[in-house]
């Protein structure tokens, strides 16, 4: 039994956000009209039913230690960084998923729109709620009909552009706008750690450069990598 779908990237072994990125780019740049929409559920892990989640573990043969460890960790859904006794500030884990597919027909228009009505569905019947004010459609592809989808009684709201695990995404798939907002990070955390750290020798700067600043600019940058002079330069300047 098949309880983990192929396009699960996240927590999932040989897997992570830039082979989502990569399967879900390679999925949009067809040419085709295609809608994705972008939901978001109210405190996910506030609100499931831990025992229904525990039986349906159980269901799909989880033994009892495996059941029990979930069980604990969904009580404390939270996560943070110990540093030298420094504890970071605690986050909760993401909430959202994407739906998607071609938009260039009525029948392709129609399966989108009974797959919302199946995940109202099945979120009103797990207790569930989805939070519809930050849910977005955004239109790609070429000739794109702009069709309006509905979850339960409301219109998902369209946008131009919206972040997928943090990298921004458009209509064009254009990676420029995460090229300025990678430099502007940068450009601020250089700024913090010349204003925080007195030395300026290699040996200072330079575990705070790797460690505080790098991540910022490799994060994903196989998918988003300027390729431009423009988009270089930009980067090369910090």
């Amino acid at each position: 039994m098949e309880m983990i779908s192929e396009r699960q990237h996240g927590f999932t072994k040989g897997k992570s956000h830039l082979t989502h990125l990569v399967a879900f780019n390679n999925r949009m740049d067809k040419g085709r009209a295609t809608d994705v929409i972008y939901l978001d559920f109210c405190k996910a892990f506030d609100m499931v039913p831990h025992n229904n989640l525990a039986s349906k573990l159980e269901l799909y043969g989880f033994d009892g230690w495996t059941v029990r460890l979930v069980g604990n960790r969904m009580d404390d859904c939270i996560q943070g960084v110990i540093v030298n006794g420094s504890i970071s500030k605690w986050k909760l884990f993401a909430d959202d998923t994407t739906l998607s597919g071609i938009d260039d027909s009525f029948q392709g228009r129609d399966v989108i729109q009974r797959d919302l009505d199946r995940l109202e569905e099945w979120a009103h019947v797990n207790l569930m709620k989805v939070n519809k004010a930050k849910c977005k459609l955004l239109h790609m592809g070429w000739g794109d009909p702009q069709y309006q989808y509905r979850l339960g009684d409301e219109l998902v709201e369209s946008s131009p552009a919206d972040k997928n695990v943090g990298i921004p995404v458009d209509e064009k798939l254009d990676m420029c706008r995460q090229c300025v907002l990678a430099a502007k990070k940068a450009h601020h955390i250089l700024v913090c750690i010349k204003s925080s750290v007195t030395s300026r020798s290699r040996e200072g700067i330079l575990p705070l450069y790797s460690a505080l600043l790098r991540p910022h600019l490799e994060y994903c940058a196989q998918l988003w990598g300027p390729q431009d002079k423009r988009g270089i330069d930009l980067l090369e300047l910090v």
